[in-house]
């Protein structure tokens, strides 16, 4: 597993938007708009998985590390 590089705030906050968008997701596919919706939950997944293994690939290939300093 590669190591972590996402932090304590910005994990919450990609939980946070996690959930948003899944909200996003249910709400447009249920009414109709697939495409939106689909985006929207793709866009979850990814953060979701973010969020619980702790490693982001932009993060990675950017050079970016909010692990270290964060609560």
């Amino acid at each position: 597993m590669p190591e972590t590089n996402v932090g304590g705030r910005d994990r919450l906050a990609r939980a946070l938007l996690a959930v948003l968008l899944t909200t996003v997701a249910v709400g447009t596919i249920g009414s109709g708009t697939h495409n939106i919706g689909l985006l929207a939950l793709a866009g979850a997944l990814g953060l979701g998985v973010n969020r619980v293994t702790g490693f982001c690939g932009l993060h990675e290939a950017f050079g970016v590390d909010t692990s270290t300093g964060s609560p």
